[in-house]
């Protein structure tokens, strides 16, 4: 091998003219090497038993790790020097999900069946593997992890009304196997925002990966721990809407989080310092320009690689991502309540009530709900989902929800009250109507009306409409009036005119026409 080293870029030049058939004489004119040296380059080529195509695929410090032996080291004999341009190879296949050192072997020995057995490859990758990286990295499958962080320096944009400078934090999600990178500024590290930021980094990738992992961030970890860390319940709720894991890092383990520390710091060149000199006037033109940054980083070559982050997920990653939900997350909010005797909770946002399974009456439950639903829950179980509605003062109920001897109170509405009464007599109707008009709270009414309409077993439909009539001429509404005409046999007599009370016409009085 020559004593001393030439560019990497002259000898993929040589071993091209070579595989063109160049004589030696004209290679050396065309570079400017000796045949001297020309020839050991050629003839390690030769040794190794490898074409162009793959010696190019090759990084210039791979290249240089095959081709240019240092003093201290021994020279490479034909199996290790096939073992060493097959290791770039294996460290990229590793990184794919399900691909192991043994099937990479496996692989290895159908290239070179007298290559070395199973134990002295791994030692001997591993030994490579220490070289190139000095301080060992954990390996990362694609699809399998998205790392996330806040930079610990701020970007800022100037209010355009009042001039202010408007400080805001920096998310960081990095990709494990291609090391593809995700940047926005967001206003604040709150629950709120990190999940917003998460959900469209997941979306700027195209894909879920198996696990997101947090440094410890106290809006996704509540508390940390060695072994079992307790999760925001938003946040987790978050990962299990995109069917993915949140894996915290080990508290004062550098290394669990040292790719995306190093993505934060690359950050800090590449997009900070690029826009050290602009000013902006929203956050919106602020991730405008902070898109084009990172777009721009992912394209970079990465440190002694012939292709980019971009390059790499689109080869290894971007297809063992899971695939996207078809909504994107709504964000939940939550609150603690007793059940009512009713079979109801109250949600305080909207004073809207909702049902719940009757059995459940008188425990404490929790409600989680967003814009569009509301969930309830006992002891981490759903038992009851309804669409939310927002107006104030009314019921939401579900017929199975209620015991069967309640069903029929499910049904209670005015509407309901006053054809019944109608099917009777038309001054029963109108009592109802009165009674409906008269009562503050709807179930103190419908219990009036329900008592009241059930005089007919005992009484008649001819009875209680005279003792309806009677009533409606004292101008007085309610169950107890219509019960003393009754077993006082009031009804069957004539009303006398001193008896007789003229109703007061009124504009505020609704009337029956309310009720239809």
């Amino acid at each position: 091998m020559a004593n001393k080293p030439i560019n990497m870029s002259k000898i993929r030049h040589i071993l091209r003219l070579f595989t063109q058939e160049r004589s030696k004489r004209k290679i050396s004119a065309l570079t400017g090497v000796s045949r001297n040296t020309l020839k050991k380059y050629i003839a390690e080529f030769l040794k190794n038993k490898l074409s162009f195509e793959e010696i190019n695929t090759l990084s210039d410090k791979d290249l240089e790790d095959l081709f240019v032996i240092k003093p201290d080291e021994r020279e490479l004999n034909p199996r290790q020097a096939s073992l060493y341009l097959f290791f770039p190879y294996l460290d990229k296949e590793l990184k794919r999900r399900g691909v192991t050192r043994h099937l990479m072997w496996e692989e290895y020995k159908k290239l070179h069946p007298d290559g070395f057995e199973l134990s002295q490859f791994k030692n001997l990758y591993h030994e490579w593997k220490n070289k190139v990286n000095p301080v060992m990295h954990i390996e990362h499958k694609a699809g399998d992890k998205m790392f996330i962080d806040f930079a610990g320096e701020k970007l800022s944009f100037i209010d355009k009304e009042t001039g202010e400078v408007i400080w805001v934090e920096v998310f960081v999600a990095v990709l494990g196997a291609s090391q593809m990178t995700y940047v926005e500024a967001v206003m604040s590290q709150q629950k709120e925002d990190l999940i917003m930021a998460c959900e469209n980094a997941i979306h700027f990738f195209g894909g879920v990966p198996l696990a997101i992992v947090p440094d410890n961030l106290k809006s996704a970890v509540t508390k940390s721990s060695k072994y079992e860390p307790t999760l925001n319940e938003t946040f987790n709720d978050f990962a299990s809407h995109y069917s993915t894991a949140v894996l915290a890092t080990r508290a004062y383990k550098p290394k669990d989080k040292a790719l995306v520390e190093g993505a934060v710091k690359i950050s800090y060149t590449r997009i900070n310092a690029k826009l050290r000199n602009q000013q902006f006037f929203s956050l919106e033109e602020l991730n405008s320009a902070i898109k084009d940054k990172t777009i721009e980083h992912n394209k970079t070559p990465l440190t002694g690689k012939k292709y980019s982050r971009f390059e790499q997920f689109d080869e290894i990653e971007r297809h063992a991502l899971q695939p996207l939900p078809m909504l994107r997350y709504e964000l939940k909010k939550q609150q603690y309540v007793t059940v009512m005797k009713n079979g109801h909770v109250c949600l305080n946002d909207d004073r809207h009530y909702y049902s719940i399974p009757y059995k459940f009456i008188g425990k404490k439950v929790k409600i989680r709900y967003s814009n569009h639903s509301v969930e309830i829950f006992y002891n981490y179980e759903r038992i009851a989902l309804h669409k939310r509605i927002k107006s104030p003062f009314n019921y939401t109920t579900e017929k199975e929800h209620m015991a069967s001897a309640h069903q029929f109170v499910a049904d209670w509405s005015p509407e309901k009250f006053i054809s019944w009464a109608s099917a009777i007599h038309e001054d029963v109707k109108l009592y109802i109507i009165k009674i409906l008009d008269k009562k503050q709270h709807p179930e103190q009414a419908y219990k009036s009306c329900v008592g009241i309409l059930s005089f007919t077993k005992k009484y008649g439909n001819d009875r209680l409409a005279k003792a309806c009539t009677r009533a409606l001429g004292y101008g007085i509404y309610n169950y107890k009036t219509i019960q003393n005409i009754l077993e006082k046999g009031m009804d069957n007599h004539a009303i006398e005119v001193d008896e007789q009370i003229e109703m007061p016409l009124h504009e505020n009085i609704r009337g029956e026409n309310y009720y239809k």
